[in-house]
Formats: structure tokens, sequence, C-alpha cells
């Protein structure tokens, strides 16, 4: 099979590696990719120019891909997937009515009340003077959230009824059109989680029974730029699969109370979704509630997830793409152990930062670390060295038989990766390092 990614950060090149392990893959394109994918066995970078959309779908028929995988939300929720499907391509990605749970929290928290999802009380304001009103009656902590995609940026946790007020300020004049709703919703006291899963649900699998959502192993982010969960948020830090911390029980709930209705809610809404969905969840005292829907793979997650997965990574996109629902009957498979992968950033990130920094890497250091570096923010320059292009630079991932094992090796090849300026954290796992604000 011929594949095409599209993407280029550090979740896309774990995506591209899974998929070349299979020995049903001979070719895995990447659009564009990065310095990570372009090094990476049965890879290719295709760069594309003018609207993204229609030159990937271009591609896609040019190079006669099997089916596509779309790692990034912004193309999902402007309808990339219903293109492809259009051109007679299948997509691991849902259609732009699926990537709406994404696209609007506002859209999203009705969905998930109607259909009964297990998640925080929320009200939605269409003007910042009615929001204003709401936080100044309710009180603090408080969560402000933009109705739309805004790159990470979208969240605000207020501690106090002042910092709400700011918040609100903030974000209608920051974000502009992701801003024109604010999703105000309760602050819940917790530690989170993130669950990632593979679902198929088509009118055909519906109508036979088949439609199916399959969860993957429980992870864990790190948002906070500094250890002991301190500094400003970012995009993530690093991740380890599975946190220690949770239960049998846990999974349970989660199954009973947020991914069974979103199930039913999907199939009485007659979305088309084919694709990954993220769940990312507050471990409360009364259970797992859901803060948000994300319709593709995390990233970090996706790079200390995707190496714990011991099926065919190939094989199980190609059953999500499948209408008649075959991904029920898929026996998906994972490695005992933990995996870690802490993520190393450029100096001054989440804020500006320089970029064409050279990225040394000790090979032979890594290799004996097993561990596997999956690159996000970085590409090469025109003699093949590689430099920095992001914030995000590189993530060390590395597997364990224990946590501390897996810990031991990620940080051990961390060592191994040198860039002025780098920064990383050096807690990530540990009790206490994801707590909730």
């Amino acid at each position: 099979m011929k594949i095409i990614v599209a993407g280029s950060g550090g979740r896309e090149h774990a995506i591209a590696w899974k998929l070349a392990e299979s020995d049903l893959v001979s070719e895995v394109v990447c659009v564009p990719g990065n310095g990570g994918t372009q090094f990476e066995k049965k890879c290719r970078n295709v760069l594309v120019e003018g609207d993204f959309i229609e030159s990937f779908v271009k591609t896609a028929i040019f190079e006669k891909a099997d089916f596509a995988v779309i790692g990034p939300e912004d193309p999902l929720s402007e309808g990339i997937a219903d293109a492809l499907l259009k051109a007679g391509i299948p997509c691991v990605g849902p259609t732009k009515r699926g990537a709406a749970l994404e696209a609007s929290k506002d859209l999203s928290k009705q969905f998930m009340q109607k259909y009964g999802v297990s998640c925080a009380k929320s009200k939605t304001f269409s003007n910042a003077e009615d929001a204003l009103s709401f936080v100044r009656a309710e009180g603090a902590p408080i969560v402000i959230k933009a109705d739309g995609l805004a790159a990470g940026k979208g969240v605000i946790v207020a501690k106090t009824t002042n910092e709400a007020e700011e918040a609100i300020k903030s974000l209608t004049t920051s974000l502009g059109g992701a801003a024109k709703k604010l999703v105000i919703e309760e602050y819940l006291q917790g530690v989170e989680i993130s669950v990632l899963a593979a679902v198929s649900v088509t009118e055909k699998s519906a109508a036979a029974g088949k439609a199916k959502i399959v969860p993957f192993l429980p992870a864990r982010d790190h948002k906070r730029l500094l250890d002991g969960a301190k500094g400003p948020n970012t995009g993530g830090m690093g991740a380890v699969c599975p946190p220690e911390d949770v239960t049998e029980e846990t999974m349970r709930l989660f199954e009973e109370r947020i991914l069974a209705p979103t199930l039913r809610g999907l199939i009485e809404e007659k979305i088309d979704y084919r694709g990954f969905i993220f769940f990312g969840l507050m471990l409360t005292k009364d259970g797992p509630k859901c803060l948000e829907y994300n319709v593709r793979l995390g990233d970090p997650e996706t790079q200390a997830v995707l190496p714990m997965m011991d099926s065919d990574f190939a094989s199980l996109c190609r059953t999500i793409t499948d209408e008649n629902g075959s991904l029920s009957d898929f026996s998906l498979k994972w490695k005992r152990g933990f995996q870690v992968a802490p993520v190393a950033v450029s100096g001054g990130y989440p804020g500006k930062y320089k970029k064409g920094i050279p990225i040394l890497i000790e090979t032979e250091k890594i290799e004996k670390t097993a561990a596997k570096i999956f690159v996000a923010g970085a590409k090469t320059n025109e003699t093949g060295k590689l430099l920095t292009s992001g914030g995000r630079v590189l993530a060390c991932s590395a597997h364990g038989e224990s946590f501390q094992e897996a810990w031991q090796s990620a940080y051990n090849a961390l060592s191994a990766v040198h860039f002025d300026e780098m920064q990383y954290r050096k807690d990530i796992g540990l009790p206490g390092a994801a707590v909730s604000e």
C-alpha cells in the first residue's frame, strides 16, 4: 500500500514511522513532512503550493494513494476529508461535520449535553458584556474558552474574578473570529489524562450494528513549561503512556459515561466519522469528565502512544476507512510496560524564539537507549544539516518494562541532543508533574 499523510509535526512523524513499520506498506508520502520524516525509511516528503486541500487531493490522486491520514485539525475543519472522499480516496479523518466537534467548543458542549456525556457545566456567550456579567456573578476559579480553533491558545483557567475578566477581554481582542463566542465552564479539580481512539461510524456500519470507537491506552500530556507544572501553558512538554495512576475502574467509567454516549451521538446525528478522536479528560472525585474532543490524534501524546501499539497500524487505519465497519472486528494489541516522551523546545518558547539553530544528535548514544526521536519543529538546509524551525523541536520517546526504566532511557536519549538555548522538563510522568491549575 502507498499511504499519504498530511502534516508537518511530531505527531505526523510518529504516524509516518508507525505506518512504515507495516509489511503491507510500500511507501508513505508526507505532505509536507519535516526534517525527521525526510530520513525515515519508506517515507518521502512532498512540498505543495497554493490551497493546501486542493493541492493535497491532487497529490493523493497523482501518487495513487490507497488512503490518506490527516494529522492536524485545521484541514479537517475545512473539509479535507470530504474533498478526498469526493475524489474517491479513503480518508482517516472525519468529514467537516465531524470535525466541528473540535472546531466549535459551543457545538461540542451542546453535543455532550444532548447525549449525556459526563462533562463540566457550561454556558455560551456571544458578547463580552454578558460573559463579564456571568463571571462576576459566578466567581472564580472558572474556565474561559474561545469557541473556535485557536492553536492551543484559546483556553484560560482564571483563579480570580479579575483574571476571568482579563481573560474575556484578552481572548476577544487577540483571537478575532475564534472568540466570537465564549464558552465559560465550571472549574474541575483533578488531574488530566488523554484517551486517543479509533472511530468508524457510517450509515452502513450503524445499520449493521458495527459502528465502533476503539480506545487506545491512556496517556498524559504535560502542558506547563517548567518542572512541577509551573510556568506558562504550552502545546505540550512531553507525555507518558500509560499514567501509573489510571485504574481499570477509571477506564470502565470513561467507557460508560463518555465513550458510549459519544458513539451514540455520532450514530444518531448521522455523522460520517472515520478517523481518530481525542478525549481530553479530567479525573475528578466524581469520576472522569470530558473537557474536550479533538478530532485527530494528540500531540505529543501520539509520540508516546503509537510506540506502545503492538498491532499493525496500517491495517488499523485501513479498517477505519471501511464503511462497512470492519473496525469492530479488529483486535488491537498493546505492549506491556511504559513509554515516556519528553519534548525539547526552543529557548523563549512558548513566546518568541529563534529559528535556524543547528541541532547535534549523538546517534550512537541514542541507539544505546533504544529511544526514538520524533521531529516536530526542525528541517534540513541545503547541505542536509538539521536546523530548528519551531517552538517544539523534537521528542525522545523510550520504552521500558517499568516506568523508571522508560523514564531513564528517554532522558538518557535526550542528553544526546544538543542545540543552543534548548530547554526541556525533567519530570515528565513523575507524580504531581501534571496537576491541574
